[in-house]
C-alpha cells in the first residue's frame, strides 16, 4: 500500500505538473514586419502643400456639381451600409469592454425533490431532523424536500496577464478602422458623381459637336445637289455626302443614348429613380489650376482613408494575436453571490435565509491546446494578411499618384496639340469648300476635311475629360474628397 502512494506521488504529481507547466507555456509572439519606405518625394520640386487638404466644397467650383454630390452623400446606399457596420463595430467595442467587468445576473429558483432512503441526502434529512438541536422551522420537509433561491450571482474574471484589454484593443482599433472606411466611401462617392459628371460634360460636348457637323453636312448635300442640277457634280458625289451624313447621324443617336445610360448611372449613386441630370459648365470651361499641388509622399500614410483603414486593421490584428497568445495561460474566475435561499417558501425572507458567498479559481487550458494552436495559427496568419494589404495600399496609393500627375502633364500638351488640330482642319475644310466650288477640288477632299475636323474636335473633348478625370483621381489618391 505504501509503494503505491510512493508511486502515486513520485510518478503522477510530477507528470501533473509538467502538463500544467506546458499549458501555461504560450505561443511566441510573430517578429514585427518591417513596412515598407515611401519614396522622398513625386518630383524634384515637390514641397509640403497638398490638394488633399482642400474640402471637395471648395475644390469643385461647378455648383451644380456640388449639389449632386451633396445628395449622393444624403442618399446613397453604400455610404449608409457603412454608417451600419460603424454601429456594429461600436456595439462589439463595448461588448468588449464589458469582459473586463463583473456581470451580474439575478436568479431566483424553486425545487422539490423525493430522496430515497438509502441516498446521503435523505438519510441526511431523516437524521438532522431527529436532533435535538433543530426547531420546528428548520425541519426539513422530506416529501418532497423543497429549495427556494432568490439573489444575485456575478462572474467576473480578473485580468492578470492583459487578455481582456488586448480585446479592447481590438476593437476599438476596429472600430476606428470603420470610420476610416466610410471617410474612404466618401471619398470615392465623392469622386465617382464626379467623374460620371465629367463624362456626361463631354458627352454633351461630343453631341453639341455631332449637331453642328450635321448642319455643316447638310449644307455640303444641298450644296453638290445643286450643282448636279447644273451639271457640275454627278449623283455619285451626293451619295456620298448623303452617307457620310447619314454615318453622323446615327454617331448622334449613339451620343444620345450613352447620355441616357449614363444619366442611369448617376442616378443610382444619388438613390434616386432614373430622370434627367443638371448640367453646370461645359467640360471645356471647368478650371484646371496652372501648378497642381501633390504634397510629400509621407502624407499619404496619414491623408489617405483606405491606408489609415489597413493600419488600424493591422494594430487590430495584432492585438487579436496577443490575445490569442495569452489564453495559453490560467484564468482567474471570481463567482460571488448574494441570496435568500430557504427549504421553505414561508421561511425564504425570514432573518436567517440570507446566504452569500464568494468562490475563486484559476482554470487552465489543458487539452484543447490543438484549438488555441489553430486559434493561433489563425491569428497569425491574418496579422500577416493585414500587413501585406497595408504595404499594398501604400504601394497603390503611390502608384495612383505619380499615374495622375503624369497623366495631368501629358494632357496639358495633348490639348494644346488637339487644338492646333482643329484650327489647322477647320482651316482646311473652308479651302476644300472654296476649292470645290472653283472646281479645284473633288467632293471625296471635302468629305475627308469634314471627317477630319470632325475627329480632331472629338478628339480634344476628349483630352479635356480626361484632364478633368486626372486632376480629380489625383485629389483622390492624395486623399482629398472625404472632408
Amino acid at each position: 500500500m505504501t509503494s503505491k502512494k510512493h508511486l502515486l506521488l513520485y510518478v503522477f504529481i510530477p507528470a501533473a505538473a509538467f502538463v500544467l507547466i506546458q499549458g501555461c507555456m504560450p505561443a511566441k509572439p510573430l517578429a514585427d514586419s518591417k513596412p515598407v519606405t515611401v519614396p522622398e518625394n513625386y518630383t524634384v520640386n515637390s514641397d509640403s502643400a497638398t490638394i488633399a487638404t482642400i474640402p471637395w466644397r471648395q475644390f469643385f467650383k461647378d455648383r451644380t456639381l456640388v449639389g449632386l454630390i451633396d445628395t449622393a452623400l444624403r442618399n446613397n446606399l453604400n455610404l449608409q451600409n457603412t454608417l451600419h457596420r460603424i454601429s456594429v463595430a461600436r456595439a462589439n467595442l463595448l461588448q468588449a469592454k464589458g469582459l473586463s467587468l463583473p456581470s451580474v445576473e439575478g436568479f431566483v429558483s424553486a425545487a422539490a425533490d423525493k430522496y430515497g432512503k438509502y441516498t446521503m441526502t435523505g438519510v441526511g434529512n431523516f437524521d438532522t431532523n431527529l436532533s435535538p438541536n433543530v426547531n420546528d422551522d428548520q425541519k426539513v420537509t422530506t416529501s418532497p424536500t423543497q429549495d427556494y433561491f432568490l439573489g444575485i450571482k456575478s462572474t467576473w474574471e480578473i485580468d492578470i496577464w492583459g487578455k481582456l484589454k488586448a480585446r479592447k484593443t481590438e476593437a476599438a482599433n476596429r472600430l476606428l478602422a470603420t470610420e476610416m472606411g466610410r471617410q474612404w466611401v466618401v471619398t470615392q462617392l465623392v469622386a465617382e458623381v464626379a467623374g460620371q459628371y465629367y463624362e456626361l460634360l463631354a458627352l454633351d460636348k461630343k453631341l453639341e459637336i455631332i449637331k453642328r457637323n450635321i448642319r455643316l453636312q447638310e449644307q455640303g448635300v444641298e450644296i453638290v445637289k445643286a450643282q448636279m442640277e447644273g451639271g457640275r457634280a454627278t449623283s455619285l458625289a451626293v451619295q456620298q455626302f448623303n452617307a457620310q451624313l447619314l454615318q453622323t447621324k446615327g454617331l448622334q443617336l449613339e451620343t444620345e443614348l450613352d447620355i441616357i445610360k449614363l444619366e442611369n448611372q448617376v442616378n443610382l449613386l444619388l438613390g434616386k429613380f432614373p430622370g434627367q441630370i443638371p448640367r453646370g459648365d461645359s467640360i471645356n470651361r471647368q478650371p484646371v489650376p496652372d501648378i497642381v499641388q501633390a504634397g510629400i509622399p509621407s502624407q499619404l500614410l496619414t491623408q489617405r482613408p483606405d491606408i489609415r483603414e489597413a493600419e488600424l486593421l493591422l494594430e487590430a490584428s495584432k492585438a487579436n494575436t496577443t490575445a490569442v497568445r495569452k489564453a495559453f495561460l490560467p484564468s482567474l474566475v471570481l463567482t460571488p453571490y448574494l441570496a435568500f435561499s430557504a427549504f421553505k417558501l414561508p421561511l425564504l425572507f425570514a432573518d436567517g435565509s440570507l446566504t452569500y458567498g464568494l468562490l475563486g479559481g484559476l482554470t487552465q487550458p489543458i487539452f484543447n491546446r490543438n484549438q488555441l494552436k489553430s486559434n493561433f495559427n489563425i491569428a497569425t496568419a491574418e496579422q500577416q494578411i493585414a500587413f501585406n494589404n497595408y504595404q499594398q495600399n501604400i504601394l497603390q496609393a503611390f502608384r495612383e499618384v505619380m499615374s495622375s500627375l503624369q497623366s495631368i502633364e501629358q494632357y496639358r500638351k495633348i490639348i494644346t496639340v488637339n487644338q492646333d488640330e482643329v484650327q489647322t482642319l477647320s482651316d482646311a475644310v473652308i479651302t476644300s469648300n472654296d476649292l470645290y466650288k472653283s472646281g479645284y477640288a473633288s467632293y471625296l477632299e471635302v468629305i475627308t476635311a469634314q471627317k477630319g475636323v470632325l475627329d480632331a474636335e472629338l478628339n480634344k473633348t476628349l483630352s479635356q475629360k480626361e484632364m478633368q478625370l486626372s486632376l480629380l483621381n489625383l485629389y483622390r489618391s492624395l486623399g482629398g474628397g472625404w472632408q
